[in-house]
């Protein structure tokens, strides 16, 4: 099955109905039932038994993927998720704390389902990450994202942003090399969480810049922060139109590398650019 690239991943907790309820036929894109973080160890299995139960009971024809994170290739709980899960037929995986390639091989030796992988959460993958080889992951590898909270632990680091509220250098590089890896592999690059689910006003620029450098998705944590990650990775009117002109243009002309329109010389770099923002916005909701 082809799947959309989705704008809204929301997290859920594996072991919450009264949450997951409220997150299924919401408005996020992509659900992500979550076996590791929100779960405590205990409770883990009737997590996976309520996961499951979830995947099981979709009807098939919903809009919303349902995704699993699941814990991480280093853990013992790996294997028992999978079995738990994989009956299921999630759209996909999350994989959280992966350091190296080799772990994200580990995994598709036991399924085929596609893959979303945290690449920043320990000092080793981001020292890496430019260097990993994901040719060999074929069309299993689905994306990229990012997170801080492991990595600042790991790091001890006690501040992620500077006083005007930009990520520091260091969170800012384990970010950027999130994007170029994920560029560089042709996969979908998806931007970390807002912590601050109340800030409704710091999300909406954060999405915004997001998309702007390159990102087409954005995790969420709470389903009010859904509708402003959906709106900021829409195109508007506004693009859409222009996006269609320049694609006329080149079409009119299709011989010409370089074109003018309305005052300004526009190139290939241009057109796909264009392409690009069709193809966001020809995507079903």
């Amino acid at each position: 099955m082809s799947l959309t690239a989705p704008r809204s991943w929301l997290f859920v907790p594996g072991d919450s109905e009264r949450k997951q309820a409220k997150a299924l036929g919401g408005a996020a894109d992509a659900i992500i039932l979550d076996l590791e973080d929100s779960v405590a160890a205990a409770e883990l299995p009737a997590a996976r038994r309520r996961v499951s139960d979830v995947l099981n009971a979709r009807s098939g024809t919903g809009k919303q993927q349902l995704w699993v994170r699941v814990n991480p290739p280093s853990s013992e709980q790996l294997r028992e998720d999978l079995a738990a899960v994989l009956p299921g037929k999630p759209d996909g995986l999350v994989l959280p704390k992966v350091s190296s390639p080799r772990e994200i091989a580990k995994v598709t030796q036991h399924t085929s389902v596609k893959l979303l992988v945290i690449a920043t959460e320990t000092p080793r993958a981001v020292l890496t990450l430019p260097h990993w080889d994901l040719a060999g992951l074929g069309n299993r590898l689905a994306g990229l994202t990012w997170g801080m909270e492991d990595l600042s632990a790991a790091l001890g680091a006690t501040r992620r942003t500077e006083i005007d509220g930009s990520l520091s250098f260091t969170f800012e590089l384990a970010r950027s090399l999130c994007l170029l890896t994920a560029a560089a592999a042709e996969v979908q690059a998806v931007d970390g969480v807002h912590a601050d689910f109340r800030d409704n006003n710091g999300l909406a620029r954060e999405a915004a810049r997001a998309c702007q450098d390159g990102f087409t998705g954005k995790l969420a944590i709470h389903p009010d922060q859904v509708p402003i990650i959906n709106a900021a990775f829409t195109p508007s009117e506004a693009e859409v139109a222009q996006a269609r002109r320049v694609v006329a243009a080149f079409a009119a002309t299709p011989h010409a590398g370089v074109i003018g329109l309305d005052g300004r010389m526009l190139d290939r770099p241009h057109l796909v650019q264009a392409q690009r923002i069709l193809a966001r916005a020809s995507s079903p909701a």
